[in-house]
């Protein structure tokens, strides 16, 4: 900090800082970047929404039909994931219940699992030939609850949303001061009276950003609604975009779907705007002056812990136990017995045409946008947050937004692009849209700890001679490596059994994993759909284990 005031250093460069040691020479790079993958296709979306003739098809009443089915089921899914979390978030971490650490964890799962996997493993439990509804129509002469249509969609959208909001609530619940609940028992409340007259009310605001973030993601979710809300004719925007992509029943499927895309892309954006608003009327709060006094549950305690505990093993564990009872049958509807047991779905699923091609197209996709997300994200995260510019926000913000982007949305920019780039009808097009979608974790995670960590060494590092991005280089990037590899190990998780924008940007030869699940369950290959359901289930709880405690 003295060196600029003082005569140079030596070694040091003198005038024109940012020209002679290439930062801004990296600024401008990680621009073009991030222009490329994020303001490109979203310009190009715009573009083609504008001027071609899309916009008579959104008319059609299979169009409406969809629109009013995705609307619907995201706003259900989100009112009643944020009722879920919320409510798991205040008995976690508001009362004595019993096996609260265990709960917790049990209650995230769904968070390491793929909705498009969720959905066959419900599907395993509750579809129309799983024993649960055999044995009630043995019973009651009618099935139990046949999961197929939009209260299916519905009810996974909520299932795999609802650990989000619980995240969400959980943070903001533990900055609220307990000096409020405890002002409020002095003066004569209950302890339930002061969670439900002062706790919830500030919990609000959190509520409000969980449910318009996980209403924007259902709403162009792919996996549920082409698992379980086809086979009953529930057709959602993102399936209707599917049908028009593959069956070319439109006369120009480009421009409509362009024209959905942008629908898409203003309602999410809207969104954003209404949550920024929100948040610029936030109400801050001091920190915590003392422990928060649990509610106690008395009599209670044993009961609602018991079926607490029930309710988040039937939401976690038994979709995951039939699933794995469906992947050792021969077929649906045998009975579950030790001679009907095999491995014969096993191999069904792993010789299938096309499978051992779409697990290398995916661990080549997975492994190419983990290491390119990881260096850009790298690079992106250590410049917003150890630097001083004036389009440090600009850059930052640009790097995030495709996270307010359905996938979708995504997908049908790239589509709309890739004829000009010579990608189209090639694999490379799949992993443009991953960089786009998943860069922003791993600067979300680089960015973190840097910001919280403090510059002295830099500092030491500048007085002692060295340039600004050689200060960066060996100081903040190496420091940040281990949070990169972190966010790139993460993102080769999440992209190698991704599913909305592999199946709506699939070429010739490039089907990937969760392709190949879906298309061996649309082939009703039920049992061998399950049976690779599981391992890729199996294999990101594992990833995803490791990653956490590496972090650690």
């Amino acid at each position: 900090m003295l060196a600029p005031a003082g005569p140079a250093v030596a070694g040091r460069p003198r005038g024109g800082a940012a020209r002679l040691d290439g930062l801004g020479a990296v600024r401008g790079a990680l621009w073009v970047a991030v222009g490329a993958l994020v303001l490109l296709p979203i310009a190009a979306i715009v573009a083609l929404a504008a001027t071609g003739g899309g916009w008579t098809q959104l008319a059609d009443p299979a169009v409406l039909d969809a629109a009013v089915n995705s609307l619907v089921s995201a706003a259900l899914s989100g009112a009643l994931a944020v009722v879920v979390g919320t409510s798991l978030a205040l008995l976690l971490e508001r009362t004595d219940l019993p096996g609260r650490r265990a709960l917790r964890l049990l209650a995230l799962s769904p968070l390491l699992m793929p909705p498009f996997v969720g959905a066959i493993a419900w599907l395993s439990l509750l579809g129309p030939s799983s024993p649960v509804n055999a044995w009630w129509s043995a019973r009651f002469g009618a099935p139990l609850w046949n999961l197929y249509g939009g209260d299916g969609v519905v009810f996974l959208l909520a299932v795999h949303g609802y650990p989000v909001a619980m995240m969400i609530v959980t943070a903001a619940l533990r900055r609220v001061p307990a000096d409020l609940e405890q002002a409020a028992r002095i003066a004569g409340s209950s302890a339930g009276r002061a969670m439900t007259a002062i706790t919830l009310p500030l919990l609000r605001p959190a509520m409000l950003s969980s449910f318009t973030l996980i209403a924007v993601s259902n709403l162009a979710d792919f996996g549920i609604p082409s698992i379980i809300g086809l086979p009953e004719r529930y057709v959602t925007l993102s399936t209707l975009v599917y049908r028009y992509l593959q069956s070319g029943t439109v006369d120009d499927p480009l421009a409509v779907v362009a024209a959905i895309g942008f629908v898409l892309l203003v309602i999410a954006l809207l969104g954003v705007v209404v949550d920024l608003l929100r948040s610029r009327t936030r109400v801050e709060l001091d920190g915590q002056a003392a422990a928060p006094d649990r509610l106690p549950l008395g009599r209670a305690r044993i009961p609602v812990g018991i079926a607490a505990s029930a309710l988040v093993l039937a939401i976690t564990v038994l979709p995951l136990v039939t699933l794995t009872a469906q992947s050792l049958l021969p077929a649906p509807g045998v009975p579950f017995t030790p001679e009907n047991i095999t491995l014969a779905s096993f191999e069904r699923a792993l010789t299938a045409s096309g499978t051992l091609t779409g697990i290398g197209n995916s661990v080549m996709l997975a492994v190419s946008a983990a290491v390119v997300c990881g260096l850009l994200g790298l690079a992106i995260g250590t410049l917003v947050t150890r630097t001083r510019a004036r389009d440090n926000a600009g850059l930052l913000g640009l790097a995030l937004l495709p996270q307010a982007i359905p996938g979708l949305v995504i997908a049908v920019a790239w589509l709309v692009i890739a004829p000009s780039i010579g990608l189209y009808n090639t694999p490379w097009i799949i992993l443009c849209a991953y960089l786009t979608s998943f860069l922003a974790l791993v600067v979300q995670s680089v960015s973190a700890p840097l910001a919280a960590t403090p510059g002295t060494a830099e500092e030491a590092a500048r007085v002692a001679g060295a340039s600004r991005l050689r200060a960066l280089w060996d100081i903040s990037c190496r420091m940040a490596v281990p949070a990169a590899l972190s966010g790139a190990v993460l993102v080769a998780l999440t992209a190698v059994r991704e599913l909305t924008l592999s199946v709506l940007l699939l070429s010739p030869g490039s089907q990937t994993l969760g392709v190949v699940i879906f298309n061996l369950q649309q082939a009703g290959a039920y049992n061998a759909s399950s049976a690779l359901s599981l391992i890729v289930a199996l294999v990101g709880l594992a990833g995803l284990g490791l990653t956490a405690r590496s972090s650690r």
